[in-house]
């Protein structure tokens, strides 16, 4: 299998203003649909399909039927109401079974697109019968030509479009510009390298083929097949642009020897007062090989809440200070990075190990000399310019998800091609991991620490709410502690519930049991002093906004209420959930929520049947989509036309194979 080139062959990089009939106004019109290019036009996708091989009669139309009928413009003309503000065009069709009118409200230039006399095709639905109308229908009229077979008798393409722009041009555009250019299209590799790929009914069309069949199929089975084809090159595109990254980066990186002497770990695994589970162990053997490793490491650790990622943390940052370097933390909130410096501080200290805390409203320093080698957590603040850390040899960040690509680059500018081990307690579903994450080597923590209670998930209406609160006073008698979470900070007059105006119905509801509040706007110290409170337990209820969803880690909290669960995404749900269920007691999470959709409600039960983080990301991928899930712009989530990252999962493990099996260099 060789490469050809990645990128299209010249021709089909030239600018739409090339082709026959764009002038400088359609190359505009076409601009604003991200046409800039040739091959940009033949990848305009369509975003539906008509059967317009049978017309039915006007006559036989029903009621909210979606259908395609054909008719003889006998009259049209624009009524006007209310001094002329507001108005309808009419245009009244017939076929010899019956006449059909078509509206359009405040529309008037639509007049100018037809004649009496006009052969007319119409696509719509039928609002009313007597007399059969369609408002707002889609039309075309037809001219006599060698083009109309493209627009008539077949599956027609209908594309989206922008102002001014027809649809009929813009077919008969991409009709003559295939046909020009059908010859110049490449696929991406040469060789047979496309006959093994997965899921194709005979064989795997080649990428014109398949463009073709895109824009004029001859079946409506066809049209995915040319989908799958083209996502199939995206994905190849993609691997082939990470290997080679991989590559690059490989080539000019050497690694800082951080495998470490055990001198520091040993003892420190000795004084934990638990054994690690054999997936950590795993885990730390995959992380010490890369410490030890001739490139620098480049890591994925997944682990679902309360997996035990930090101990493992821990002992990767042992490696590197017994290898002579400095390792960085960094977490997304000022209350998880304090957590990580409260934990790392207190199993530390007994080793002589220096912790360092930098965040935006704390700094604590080390009393060691500068040039010795430490260990520094934080938030952003590690990324400022002032921020400089001596010797650093390992980079760990924590619920990654919450970075940007850019800032992580940023804080491993901050050493020589120091080690990265990047940390989620969000599962990744597969089809994310093979492509955001896809130049990373990842290793996941798959079995909970022994010891752990039971969580249980239940959905209530709001009208169940005071039923709720009964249970809660219940388990605070027991000596228990409860979150009660809100998806707001202040309320905005939506109907959705803030922690600022429900705080002191909560404090009525599960009186004489002290309550606390806690949200992003609070100044920080009161933010210490709050969470303080409720880990010593002097506040059994924390009142609080996701703000909660990582660092907070309180054994005798077995209670979440979280209201208008319907805000949420499944994978913050699990991970507020995941607060609770951390020391030996039976939990309770509640997810109180009126949600009035289908798929919001099956949302929400996908959480009461399954504690699996790994089929939670999956359904809230399902559900959301990959851009709303992660955040396209935080992520650097690829932009795909064709492929779909809920259902390609096996294109794209196939084209991660097929791209690790290029000779090396190749990419």
């Amino acid at each position: 299998m060789t490469v050809a080139a990645m990128h299209s062959p010249e021709p089909l990089l030239k600018p739409v203003g090339v082709l026959w009939g764009v002038g400088s106004e359609r190359s505009a019109q076409l601009a604003r649909l991200h046409i800039h290019t040739v091959e940009d036009l033949l990848l305009h996708r369509p975003r539906r399909y008509e059967d317009r091989r049978h017309f039915r009669p006007i006559a036989s139309l029903k009621l909210n039927e979606g259908v395609t009928t054909r008719g003889t413009v006998v009259a049209m003309g624009i009524k006007r109401f209310r001094r002329g503000t507001k108005s309808v065009f009419e245009l009244i069709l017939e076929d010899g079974t019956a006449r059909l009118h078509c509206r359009w409200w405040n529309l008037p230039f639509m007049e100018r697109y037809f004649e009496v006399g006009n052969d007319v095709v119409v696509f719509g639905k039928l609002n009313q019968l007597k007399p059969r109308t369609m408002d707002h229908p889609e039309t075309e009229v037809v001219e006599a030509g060698e083009e109309q077979f493209l627009h008539f008798n077949r599956w027609t393409p209908v594309y989206p479009l922008t102002e001014g722009l027809p649809q009929r041009w813009l077919r008969s555009l991409i009709w003559r510009t295939l046909n020009q250019f059908e010859a110049r299209i490449k696929d991406p590799l040469e060789g047979d390298w496309l006959a093994s790929a997965p899921g194709f009914p005979q064989r795997v069309p080649s990428r014109a083929e398949a463009i073709r069949a895109l824009h004029f199929p001859d079946t409506i089975e066809a049209v995915e097949t040319a989908r799958r084809r083209l996502a199939l090159d995206e994905f190849v595109a993609l691997q082939m642009q990470m290997r080679r990254r991989r590559e690059t980066f490989e080539s000019k990186a050497e690694a800082l020897p951080c495998g470490g002497d055990n001198r520091l770990m040993k003892p420190f695994l000795s004084a934990l007062g638990f054994k690690l589970t054999a997936s950590q162990t795993r885990v730390l053997r995959e992380i010490r090989a890369d410490l030890r490793g001739a490139h620098p490491m480049r890591r994925l650790l997944q682990g679902d809440v309360g997996s035990g990622k930090t101990v493992v943390a821990a002992c990767s940052a042992l490696m590197a200070v017994e290898s002579g370097y400095s390792a960085a933390v960094m977490a997304p909130t000022e209350i998880l990075a304090e957590q990580h410096y409260r934990t790392l501080n207190r199993w530390f200290a007994p080793l002589n190990v220096p912790v360092e805390l930098r965040t935006g409203s704390a700094r604590i320093e080390s009393s060691r000399p500068a040039a010795g080698a430490r260990v520094v957590v934080g938030t952003h603040a590690l990324l400022t310019s002032g921020c400089e850390i001596p010797r650093l040899g390992l980079v760990v960040i924590d619920e990654q998800h919450k970075f940007g690509v850019a800032q992580r680059e940023q804080l491993v500018r901050k050493g020589r091609y120091p080690h990265l081990l990047i940390m989620t307690a969000t599962p990744i579903p597969r089809t994310l991991g093979l492509t955001l994450y896809g130049d990373l080597d990842v290793s996941t923590i798959d079995a909970a620490p022994p010891g752990r209670g039971t969580v249980r998930t239940y959905v209530r209406p709001a009208d169940r709410l005071e039923r709720v609160w009964a249970f809660v006073r219940d388990q605070l008698a027991k000596g228990r502690q409860a979150y009660v979470v809100y998806p707001r900070v202040e309320d905005a007059g939506t109907g959705i519930k803030a922690v600022t105006r429900e705080f002191e119905a909560v404090q009525r509801a599960l009186a004489p049991h002290a309550v606390g509040l806690l949200h992003g706007r609070l100044p920080a110290r009161a933010r210490d002093e709050v969470m303080q409170a409720f880990r010593e337990g002097r506040i059994r209820v924390l009142v609080a906004t996701s703000l909660i969803e990582v660092g907070v880690d309180v054994p005798n909290a077995t209670v979440m209420v979280i209201e208008n669960a319907e805000q949420f995404g499944l994978a913050q749900l699990h991970q507020l959930r995941g607060r609770i269920g951390r020391g030996a007691h039976e939990s309770h999470c509640i997810l109180v929520s009126d949600a009035d959709t289908d798929e919001a409600r099956a949302r929400l039960r996908v959480l009461e049947e399954t504690t699996d983080g790994f089929r939670i990301a999956e359904a809230d991928l399902k559900f959301r989509g990959p851009g709303e899930l992660l955040g396209r712009q935080q992520s650097g989530m690829p932009d795909f036309r064709f492929g779909d990252l809920v259902r390609d999962l096996d294109l794209i493990q196939w084209a991660r194979d097929a791209v690790k099996r290029l000779p090396c260099g190749k990419a």
